[in-house]
């Protein structure tokens, strides 16, 4: 048992059956967390903790993070959560250290995974999609590990390490045409699993912006500028700048490529990342390629536009936030789905009309609407198949019909919608 004092998930519960008052809800939320620590949760001999998504057996860099939010709640007064977190994130500074290219890593260099696809494979890489939000995620964990509880540990010359190789990779993907030697291709596959141009992806051009392979959902993307992702990347530099110059003060240089990688991104976003709907008034595009190319649209995976108060970028206010959110939760989007049983988000990464469990906790946890929160609520609670957990898409008219038997992901993603809709918020543990 990898956290033995659970008295947090019980406490937690009595407060959301006091708030909600509803049962399944309740018997739902501790099914869900019990799952996530048994069945994902490794601690190492070495106290690293390495987390798998769920039925794969690989741990994601952004999944991994993901899969311990609800967790960062409880873990200022919660020791044994502490050192699992402190481990997922040494555990994470190892990996990227491998290659922080890849996405998706092995728990030894075993050779599973992706080995025949057409890159620089390693025998510890599950995969090497490379996606600019798994190297925020690992930023994000330790910053907020540094700000609930207070400890330190993560913050050693590992660490370091991985910030300097983050910032020179991102250095390097502003150039992506002329600097990358990048390139991915995979074999026999659907195309939103390989790149076009010989692995090098659809051509872009300088925006100041951070170029990406792949999307949060590992597909392509179609045009190289993610702007959600080159969002969270703006707000994980600034927590980097605060973390350099309270841990690593004399690291000028190191500082100094956080804050001109910041103003650099914002500023590409700033010239390429919106566009002047004639219904919406001005939104967030969802990728750009510097030449005027823009493709409108949402995901239901994170980092996306509709997270953007989740992850630190926009306020839930926010004039042009809400105008995309109006966009993102209307027909206008591409994948923005309804049906008899539920309507949301969902994603090109599965079919065509499903929704996703996470998609549905995001727009919960980014609305101030209580009404909506218990509504998002009813439609997840409805949508589990009988099963007592979340998958990771379902079909609206039909949730038996379903993708992935089971997706800690989407599991922890409805136990962080319920825990703020009864009171248990990020926000307020972040700056306690």
């Amino acid at each position: 048992m990898v956290i033995a004092n659970r008295a947090f998930i019980q406490t937690s519960a009595a407060k959301i059956k006091q708030e909600l008052n509803n049962p399944k809800l309740v018997e739902m939320y501790e099914r869900c967390m019990a799952n996530t620590l048994d069945t994902t949760i490794k601690i190492r001999e070495s106290g690293l903790t390495f987390i798998l998504t769920g039925d794969i057996p690989a741990m994601w860099l952004r999944d991994s993070v993901c899969q311990v939010r609800p967790f960062l709640l409880f873990a200022a007064e919660n020791e044994e959560i502490q050192s699992m977190l402190i481990g997922l994130s040494k555990e994470q500074a190892k990996l990227v250290a491998i290659d922080p290219y890849a996405n998706a890593f092995n728990e030894t260099a075993n050779g599973a995974g992706h080995q025949a696809d057409i890159t620089d494979m390693h025998p510890q890489v599950w995969e090497r999609k490379y996606e600019i939000d798994s190297l925020c995620y690992p930023i994000q964990l330790a910053y907020y590990i540094w700000k609930i509880t207070g400890r330190t540990e993560q913050f050693d010359q590992a660490f370091l390490q991985m910030l300097q190789s983050i910032f020179s990779l991102w250095q390097v993907e502003q150039h992506h045409e002329t600097e990358s030697s990048y390139r991915f291709e995979r074999m026999d596959c659907v195309p939103s699993d390989t790149l076009k141009r010989d692995g090098r992806g659809t051509e872009t051009t300088y925006t100041g912006m951070l170029w990406s392979g792949f999307r949060p959902s590992d597909d392509a993307c179609e045009y190289g500028y993610l702007i959600p992702s080159n969002m969270f990347a703006v707000v994980v530099l600034a927590y980097a700048k605060e973390i350099i110059e309270a841990f690593y003060p004399d690291e000028k240089e190191t500082y100094e490529q956080a804050a001109t990688l910041r103003s650099d991104i914002q500023a590409g976003l700033e010239k390429f990342g919106t566009y002047n709907h004639p219904k919406f008034g001005e939104i967030y595009a969802f990728e750009v390629d510097g030449f005027g190319n823009q493709l409108l649209m949402d995901d239901a995976n994170v980092p996306s536009l509709l997270s953007l108060p989740i992850i630190g970028y926009s306020d839930k206010e926010e004039k042009i936030y809400q105008n995309t959110r109006n966009f993102i939760l209307s027909k206008d989007n591409p994948y923005y789905f309804e049906g008899e049983m539920a309507k949301g988000i969902g994603s090109p990464h599965t079919p065509k009309g499903y929704i996703w469990p996470i998609g549905l906790a995001i727009q919960g946890l980014t609305t101030n609407d209580q009404v909506e929160k218990n509504t998002i609520l009813e439609m997840l609670l409805r949508t589990d198949a009988g099963t007592g957990l979340m998958h990771e898409s379902f079909h609206p008219d039909n949730p038996e019909d379903f993708t992935r038997e089971w997706f800690s992901w989407a599991n922890m993603m409805f136990c962080e919608l319920v825990l703020d809709t009864a009171g248990f918020q990020m926000a307020s543990a972040l700056t306690k």
